[in-house]
């Protein structure tokens, strides 16, 4: 007969044996945030963290940005495909939670994300083999900056474009300085001042993206683009326009353009401040104007100026020099509080009630913002 406690230790080790071989079967299912994979030759970049939209994290810049670079040199890669899993999003913007929190106690994650992230988005936007961005769902912050500087960008009817950060006490980073202002008229400035959302083919009409293919359609494309025998860019091009469906663009005056005619009427188009704006808009009376008034009211009159300054200059910058500005700016927001304070109000507790400080654009004064804007010295981001 065996001693109780004797019983009860191997009864134990077992057990300990069952749970390690559980624990092993568990680890073994944990999925990877992002896939990386050669599917005949292009290389395919697959976002896999659907439950938080996608979201980009630090691990997952770390693993995306030496694979590109290899594949940009590699004599089997022809090409690369980025796309995200889960159906909802391409991916909803930077992992801010984990920034805000480091920048809190003076972690480098908040140096690290920030000048990593931006390095990714200037390999991308330098990437001498096509680069497609399949932007089928949820494409903010983060996720622009994975998509847009590549040379194509497929929307579909599921994708929902913004750019949001002055909500949060940010600016529209990852490079929307150089893009932004490229886009047609004000629009640009609208989408990076007011967050507002373009939806679907408007994301192409905007030149956000390049092409406009039914999500239905998308695997497809995808594997007749895979099929692709050593494509140039033009052979790229020619799949992708044969998916474009043409039909119904011009049969309604689509929302952009409704859109932009009430940029041009309004505010955004007059006034060489971002002041002058919000009064024109108060001035103007319009629903449309009306609501945009409010929609900055409720935004970090820091942010504001901030984005109004970094647009203006980087409108006539390189995409490098736009990035080492936009590193300087988001080194700014970590020193700040606005930023810290947006994402309390609108991800943390979501009272979307942030207490702004300075709380009006009137009280930021140039002095602030020029500092925002200056060298970090050896500190800055170097591409």
């Amino acid at each position: 007969h065996h001693h109780p406690l004797l019983a009860s230790s191997s009864r134990l080790r077992s057990l300990c044996r069952l749970k390690r071989i559980q624990g092993h079967m568990m680890s073994t299912h944990v999925e990877p945030e992002v896939l990386l994979e050669k599917v005949g030759r292009a290389g395919v970049i697959t976002m896999n963290r659907p439950k938080v939209l996608n979201a980009l994290n630090l691990t997952m810049i770390r693993q995306i940005y030496p694979q590109l670079k290899k594949w940009e040199t590699d004599n089997d890669t022809d090409f690369v495909i980025i796309k995200a899993a889960g159906g909802k999003a391409f991916c909803a913007g930077g992992d801010i939670r984990a920034v805000t929190e480091a920048g809190k106690v003076g972690d480098p994650l908040a140096q690290d994300f920030f000048r990593e992230e931006y390095i990714l988005n200037n390999a991308i936007g330098t990437c001498r083999k096509p680069y497609i961005a399949l932007i089928d769902g949820i494409t903010m912050g983060g996720g622009v900056g994975l998509s847009v500087h590549g040379r194509f960008r497929v929307a579909t009817e599921k994708t929902l474009f913004a750019m949001p950060e002055t909500a949060i006490g940010l600016f529209p980073d990852v490079g929307g300085g150089y893009f932004l202002p490229r886009l047609r008229g004000r629009l640009g400035l609208f989408l990076a001042l007011t967050g507002f959302r373009l939806k679907g083919r408007d994301v192409q009409r905007a030149g956000v993206a390049t092409h406009f293919v039914e999500s239905k359609k998308i695997p497809d494309l995808e594997k007749e683009l895979v099929d692709l025998k050593s494509p140039s860019a033009e052979d790229v091009t020619r799949v992708l326009d044969t998916y474009q469906n043409k039909v119904g663009i011009f049969t309604h005056l689509s929302l952009i353009t409704r859109v932009e005619l009430k940029i041009s009427k309004t505010a955004l188009v007059g006034s060489d401040s971002v002041e002058g704006i919000m009064q024109n808009l108060k001035a103007d009376g319009s629903e449309f104007a009306k609501k945009q008034a409010e929609t900055l009211s409720k935004m970090s009159p820091t942010s504001l100026k901030i984005t109004y300054k970094q647009l203006q200059a980087g409108a006539s910058m390189s995409l490098q020099d736009v990035l080492v500005m936009e590193y300087r700016l988001s080194q700014a927001c970590m020193r700040g509080c606005d930023f810290y304070e947006g994402v309390r109000a609108v991800l943390v507790d979501k009272d979307q009630n942030p207490k702004w400080n300075p709380s009006t654009v009137e009280e930021v004064s140039d002095e602030s913002l020029e500092h925002c804007f200056s060298s970090l010295g050896e500190r800055d981001l170097t591409l």
